[in-house]
């Protein structure tokens, strides 16, 4: 299912305590890809540059365009806003902050998450040593691990393709050792200078050769733990039946505070990417959740649930 449009919702169960409706807008970015065999579509990036859609007073969504000649190429890692650097006691300049994305493996698939560090020349050995390091606690928490050992290095970059060091392997079965490469290739490859990866002995690889490690919905922003301020954008890939992504905000008691959907650029036998904005009105900095997941056909249950912790920022009057 393909198209483009946005959608007023308003808080489910009524009216917000200050009687202001809580407003949920939902956008469709792009339109799916061509497809390829084994390809599971443009890599989940950080949200695109584009700000966020004028909310429309309807409920139906805009006709559908045409879909774009091919699928857009994997984004580079982003950089924070620009801001006049601090100075240091000695009188240079800090670095200004670069956040990279990291894939760990939950239940036996891939799932991202992301780490501001400050920048450096050896961008990918930093994110190799962040994704060896393993995920926060909080993240720890949600099931995340990682199954690449400490000491893996980028020996070389030359012509797209990034060549690895000595990999342990171990007494690992054929399946986490593919799980394994999986995390370092969709890793490095969000860099511009890195299409492909050769691993000791083999052939360069890219993400279409790790097809089927992702769950029906990926959440790639916001990361867990994360302190969100409202309105929130809320990004990811997902393949579900009509393409249509719901999601709703929980504050500390678990109380629903937010709630709408929107639909992705494709679904129902393909993964499209989606963008949903949606705000909420607390009182008070507060932990919370988000859930993005799809609702079944058959009998309008919540399943395929992502759920990302959060830290709400206080909102509305």
């Amino acid at each position: 299912m393909n198209g483009r449009g946005a959608v007023e919702v308003g808080r489910r169960g009524g009216w917000g305590a200050a009687g202001v409706p809580v407003l949920v807008a939902a956008l469709l970015l792009g339109a799916c890809g061509t497809p390829r065999s084994g390809v599971l579509g443009t890599a989940p990036t950080a949200p695109p540059p584009s700000a966020p859609p004028t909310v429309r007073p309807t409920s139906a969504p805009s006709p559908p365009t045409g879909p774009p000649t091919g699928p857009p190429p994997p984004a580079a890692a982003t950089r924070t806003a620009p801001r006049p650097p601090a100075p240091t006691a000695a009188g240079t300049r800090r670095p200004e902050p670069v956040t990279i994305e990291l894939w760990y493996v939950r239940s036996g698939l891939l799932v991202p998450t992301r780490r501001t560090r400050p920048a450096t020349l050896t961008t990918s050995r930093l994110a190799l040593t962040e994704l060896a390091a393993g995920p926060t606690p909080a993240e720890a928490a949600t099931g995340m691990v990682t199954l690449l050992p400490a000491g893996v290095e980028v020996t070389r970059i030359a012509d797209g393709v990034a060549t690895l060091g000595p990999v342990p392997s171990g007494d690992d079965q054929a399946e986490r050792r593919r799980l394994r490469e999986a995390q370092v290739v969709w890793t490095l490859t969000q860099f511009p200078t890195v299409r492909q990866v050769r691993f000791p002995g083999g052939a360069p690889v890219g993400r279409a050769d790790y097809p089927g490690l992702f769950a029906p919905i990926v959440v790639t922003a916001p990361s867990v733990g994360d302190r969100v301020t409202a309105p929130l954008t809320v990004t990811g890939t997902a393949d579900v039946f009509e393409a249509t992504v719901s999601i709703r905000v929980l504050d500390a008691a678990g109380r629903e505070v937010a709630a709408g959907f929107g639909t992705a650029s494709c679904g129902s036998g393909c993964r499209g990417a989606y963008r949903l904005v949606v705000g909420w009105r607390t009182a008070r900095e507060q932990h919370g959740t988000i859930e993005v997941y799809e609702v079944s056909a058959r009998d309008g249950s919540r399943s395929n649930t992502v759920t990302v912790p959060v830290l709400l920022a206080p909102s509305g009057g």
